[in-house]
């Protein structure tokens, strides 16, 4: 049984001050915005399919690259920042913080940095240590965790329950969590599109991360 918060606690977050971002504060003078986020592409199948759904909504994300994926699909990678999508590192081969001695996540990192131009950073699993944190944020890094997580991965739930948890929890100014892979696929394929109707029903605009 996998262990996940779809909306993180508050105590969750003073674990790590000032170090995360979980959500986007609204301005008073500015149109509500979700961000809509994917992590542990591209892939061969889920990121042309997100790439569509995106675009037939005149929707902005931001995606989380795994730099190996990206050596394998650099023309999908080279699609999203064309597309005016946001990118962002999520290590080279998915890391684990938690089991990993910090020079060497941090290296890790590093040699995913050679292929993905962006100083926005999330953790595999949501997973890292205050000390390696705090280096990333140091070396000039935002670390973007998440408002409300979708589950896509979980093949424990149903494509229902996994946008039943979106419904439930998204706001203006949450970072969303879905992952173009296909371990999710099936609930993404599902959810997603449910998502971008729901913010345009709402009239929140779907930004990439700052």
């Amino acid at each position: 049984m996998q262990l996940y918060f779809v909306h993180p606690p508050e105590l969750l977050k003073c674990l790590y001050p000032g170090n995360l971002i979980w959500d986007i504060p609204q301005r008073e003078n500015e149109p509500p915005a979700v961000y809509i986020t994917f992590d542990d592409g591209p892939h061969i199948t889920a990121t042309p399919y997100v790439l569509e759904q995106l675009k037939a909504y005149n929707a902005r994300a931001t995606f989380f690259c795994i730099g190996k994926n990206i050596r394998q699909h650099p023309d999908l990678y080279r699609q999203i920042l064309a597309e005016g999508h946001g990118t962002g590192n999520h290590t080279q081969t998915h890391m684990n913080g938690w089991k990993t001695k910090t020079e060497h996540y941090l290296e890790n990192i590093q040699e995913a940095a050679q292929l993905i131009s962006s100083k926005a950073f999330r953790p595999p699993y949501g997973r890292i240590r205050l000390k390696q944190a705090r280096a990333l944020t140091e070396a000039g890094y935002r670390i973007y965790m998440w408002d409300v997580l979708s589950a896509d991965f979980d093949t424990s739930i149903s494509p229902e329950q996994c946008w039943a948890h979106i419904a439930e929890h998204l706001k203006p100014g949450s970072i969303l969590v879905f992952h173009d892979s296909a371990k999710a696929w099936e609930r993404m394929q599902y959810a997603l599109p449910k998502t971008l109707a729901l913010c345009k029903e709402k009239g929140w605009a779907m930004r990439a991360l700052p």
